[in-house]
């Protein structure tokens, strides 16, 4: 879970970047989008854990 929070960390220092640095906004927006997609393929990576155990469970 820390990685996640790490992942939106990133995500907003970017987006705050892109507010404040007007020269290159397009670049911090595009960093902070990458951080936003690592963050959700962390989140949907922990799922299919989850549910792969749970499931592992049930056959037992």
């Amino acid at each position: 879970m820390n990685r996640l929070v790490e992942m939106r960390s990133q995500e907003s220092l970017c987006r705050e970047r892109a507010a404040l640095d007007f020269d290159r906004r397009i670049f911090w927006l595009a960093q902070a989008e990458e951080w936003e997609q690592r963050a959700l393929d962390e989140i949907a990576y922990h799922f299919r854990e989850c549910n792969g155990r749970q499931a592992e469970f049930a056959r037992n």
